[in-house]
This record gives structure tokens, sequence and C-alpha cells, in this order.
């Protein structure tokens, strides 16, 4: 990842992750003094031709290791954090590591037949009597099954091949 403005930064979110992270100017900009303050960034002062100064980012070597992970992590199964994470991790492997992508897939395909396996069980030991935990369950398992028939879209627009790693 090469250096960059922050405002450059917000701008590319935008641009390419619009519908998938509604993320202000000024939330970007915290966003970034956090990661600093920790130390996965550090800002120099800079400048692009004629304009005025601006902190210039970059990826410090402890951020580096703290993304390497972050990409590598495990996935998470709730529909929101599939649309979230998944998501985002699919876009950054795409960008700078593309090898990537297919265990990011295949990690994410997983965690949610997991998750539907774990559903069907418990809803096959809920009581009919128990209407609102069934439904709830029932729910949730809908959601899982259509997450998992979304990432089957995701694999054939990606063009990758089942059990691949693309």
């Amino acid at each position: 990842m090469a250096p960059s403005h922050g405002y450059d930064l917000h701008q590319r979110l935008t641009a390419d992750l619009g519908n998938v992270w509604r993320v202000s100017q000024s939330q970007v900009y915290s966003i970034l003094k956090r990661l600093e303050e920790r130390g996965d960034i550090s800002a120099r002062a800079g400048r692009k031709g004629k304009l005025p100064r601006r902190q210039v980012l970059h990826i410090t070597p402890s951020g580096k290791k703290r993304f390497r992970q972050w990409m590598d992590g495990a996935a998470s199964s709730g529909a929101r954090t599939v649309r979230l994470e998944f998501l985002t991790r699919l876009y950054f492997a795409n960008m700078i590591q593309p090898a990537k992508a297919g265990r990011i897939y295949l990690t994410q395909e997983h965690e949610i037949s997991s998750a539907i396996r774990r559903l069907r069980l418990l809803l096959a030991h809920v009581p009919e009597d128990r209407a609102y935990d069934r439904l709830s369950l029932d729910l949730r398992l809908r959601q899982m099954e259509l997450v998992r028939n979304w990432l089957q879209d995701v694999r054939a627009r990606f063009h990758m091949k089942p059990g691949s790693e693309k």
C-alpha cells in the first residue's frame, strides 16, 4: 500500500466501498488518528505539487503485521459482519494480494456452513411450544442460507473454482 493522504483515502473508500462502509471524512480522520496513536501508521508532512503541505501517511512494520493478521483472521457468520469484514478483506486481497482472495472466500464459506449446521441442530432441539425461539432460530438460519447462496455468486463473479484458493 502506497503512502497517501487522509483525504485521498476517504475518496478511495467512498468510490470503491461506498455501499459497504458509510464513513464520513471526519470518521476517516478519527480512525487514522487512532491508527497513528497505536503505531500502525506514521504521518509526515509532505507536499503534492503546488498544493499546501499535508500529512502523508505511511504504514509501519507493526501496522503491516496487524493488517496481515486481520487479513488471515477468522471470519464471523453474522450477515452484517459478512458485508463489512468479508467484502473489505476480499477488496484488499484483490488489490494487493490476489492469490489470497480464494483463501478468504473459503474461510468465509466454511464459517457460514458451520453456522448453518449449528442453527439446524439448535432448531431441531427447541420444543414446538417455544414458538418465538423457533422463529428466531429459523430467521437466523434463513439469513445464513441466503448468505451462503450470495457467496456462491461472489465465487462466480471472481471466477473462483469450488475448493480452490484462486
